[in-house]
């Protein structure tokens, strides 16, 4: 399942990030689905949740932002845009 690995790599990102900077927690996360991700923003706030479940990023608020530049570096893939810790 492509979407699968691809949230998977993001929550790696996610916390590698947060665990790098000392975080006790992932408060939210600025996303961007590129066009070929084949994801909604609802589909990617639900395979999200399960995945950060019991982790740093568990509880995080999402923002999705979707680009439909269907020749855009990154179409098939999501990128983590912004992230807020504590």
């Amino acid at each position: 399942m492509h979407e699968a690995s691809l949230i998977r790599s993001l929550l790696q990102q996610v916390l590698a990030r947060a665990s790098g900077a000392g975080a006790v927690r992932v408060v939210g996360l600025t996303v961007r689905l590129g066009a070929l991700a084949h994801l909604s923003p609802e589909h990617f706030d639900e395979h999200f949740r399960q995945a950060a479940r019991g982790t740093l990023a568990e509880g995080a608020t999402i923002d999705a932002i979707i680009d439909t530049d269907l020749r855009a570096d990154g179409a098939a893939d999501i990128r983590l845009e912004a992230i807020e810790i504590e």
